[in-house]
């Protein structure tokens, strides 16, 4: 018997009948991604049910040296999906079975989740307990899992954007199989009345160890939430050219800075909102070799009523008619730009790739963007993942820098810029082929030379897919490297958690 058969026999005796799964039809699932590097095959699926289950898991596998690839609901599509960074590592699906919604307060306006928990499933929750409080959501998809999101960094658009920064008090299975609890939620007792309220307590703080890493395994999380207002109403704006660009991120920031509008910015390019409505109608022609021509570009913006960039916000306040004085405000800023077109919120709700922005603004998940999966045969998705600083100038010269290789290895530009007051962050969507090897390659190619084009500019990206994990780490600086590896050594001194995740291990 080999020592991964020991491992999985050893393992079920402890956690009890169902708990291991290594069917081909399970092990080709967990190991599908959209990389153009191809899948990665696990060996196996496990799936506890419980922090202690957890612990047992990694206990195990710290005496046998399995490596393990812990997810929550394997919806990081685009970025890896369920695959681990290499083949081999037997994942560790902790929101098959542990899924349930701990608690909530809503005098506190707080949810404690465990990693199964969803966007959808809390969404739902709240709604079923009268629709007080609300999340904030990504624009993926609704099934993804919100302690997997905040950790990988993720966000959304309200004020309450940051899943990281707005989650509180930690519960983490280290390497070595201990728990640690993070903030309040160290103190050494039995009751803990501020572990999710108060997120910065005695001592280092070290949630930020467990973001983007493969430290620990994290079981539970908690998540501020927000007092739902009476009454959401969005603003919409379509700007004719793409050097528009500039003058826009100058405006944006202004509004910002004050916190005039509450939510961030969504600044849109026309692909990126109408490539989630149907096929490329140029792909065919030029069998994916060619970018969508400018004209193609225009006929779409043209069907589908947007502009070269296009820019959403939301208010919130008492009632529509309170709202009316800030929506006429921004109307007149933004109308400063020649041949800007305003789009009000009854029509952007008529408009599909608007209406994920306004459904984004309310805290609702929504399945609008997967469409861009569509924009190309074949499943092929990357993200790539930098930012500017909120300076008009800085902006346009990224968008010429990218929109440049986009063209060079025949890709489809398709970007929204996610404002805030002093950044913006880049989603970058690369739609291809996944069955084509040339277009693969192509797609790879164009991914790994706008990373070091924009790095050589002193921009790193914020999330990576996978594939690229060792790729960008090699980029940081050595004294990065080193403190991230000895970290490593620290709390996993075997490097059974998920090696190679982020570059580390």
């Amino acid at each position: 018997m080999s020592a991964l058969d020991t491992f999985f026999a050893e393992l079920e005796k402890q956690l009890g009948a169902g708990s291991v799964n290594r069917s081909e039809e399970t092990i080709r699932r967990y190991g599908e991604n959209t990389m153009a590097g191809g899948d990665k095959r696990p060996a196996g699926v496990v799936y506890p049910q419980s922090t202690a289950d957890v612990q047992a898991i990694v206990r195990l596998a710290n005496t046998m040296k399995v490596p393990l690839y812990p997810v929550s609901t394997g919806q990081n599509i685009g970025l890896g999906s369920r695959s681990a960074p290499r083949e081999g590592q037997v994942v560790v699906d902790c929101g098959f079975k542990m899924n349930r919604i701990l608690e909530i307060d809503e005098k506190l306006a707080f949810a404690v989740v465990e990693p199964g928990v969803s966007y959808q499933a809390l969404y739902d929750e709240l709604v079923r307990r009268g629709n007080k409080l609300m999340l904030d959501v990504t624009s993926g998809p609704p099934q993804g899992g919100m302690i997997g999101n905040a950790l990988d960094k993720g966000a959304g658009y309200t004020p309450y954007f940051d899943h990281f920064g707005f989650s509180c008090g930690l519960e983490i299975v280290l390497g070595n199989g201990e728990i640690l609890r993070t903030g309040d939620g160290a103190l050494n007792s039995q009751t803990l009345a501020n572990w999710h309220t108060s997120k910065y307590s005695f001592g280092p703080i070290l949630d930020g160890l467990f973001a983007q890493s493969n430290y620990g395994i994290v079981t539970r999380m908690g998540v501020w939430l927000l007092p739902k207002p009476p009454a959401v109403r969005s603003f919409h704006f379509a700007f004719p050219e793409d050097s528009d660009l500039e003058q826009i991120i100058e405006l944006a920031r202004p509004l910002k800075m004050s916190n005039f509008v509450p939510t961030l910015f969504r600044l849109a390019n026309d692909l990126y909102l109408c490539g989630s409505e149907g096929e490329s109608p140029e792909y065919a022609a030029s069998r994916g070799k060619k970018s969508i021509s400018d004209e193609g570009r225009r006929a779409l913006r043209e069907k589908h009523g947007l502009g070269a960039w296009n820019l959403s916000g939301a208010f919130y306040g008492p009632s529509a008619a309170a709202i009316e004085p800030m929506i006429q405000r921004v109307i007149d800023h933004f109308g400063q730009i020649k041949n800007t077109k305003y789009i009000p919120h009854e029509d952007a709700s008529q408009i599909g790739p608007l209406q994920v922005g306004i459904n984004a603004f309310s805290g609702i998940p929504s399945y609008g963007e997967l469409g861009l999966l569509k924009w190309r045969p074949g499943g092929g998705n990357l993200w790539f993942l930098p930012g500017t600083p909120m300076d008009g100038k800085i902006a346009n010269e990224f968008q010429a820098i990218c929109r440049g290789v986009y063209e060079e290895f025949g890709m489809d530009y398709m970007v929204m810029n996610v404002c805030g007051p002093r950044f913006a962050r880049g989603l970058h969507v690369m739609t291809f082929n996944r069955e084509d090897p040339d277009e693969c390659a192509r797609a790879d190619a164009c991914y790994r030379k706008m990373s070091e084009a924009v790095g050589e500019r002193g921009v790193f990206v914020g999330r990576a897919p996978v594939d690229y994990h060792d790729f960008h780490m090699a980029q940081a600086m050595p004294s990065f490297r080193d403190a991230c590896n000895g970290i490593k050594t620290a709390l996993d001194p075997h490097n059974v958690i998920a090696p190679g995740r982020y570059g580390i291990g």
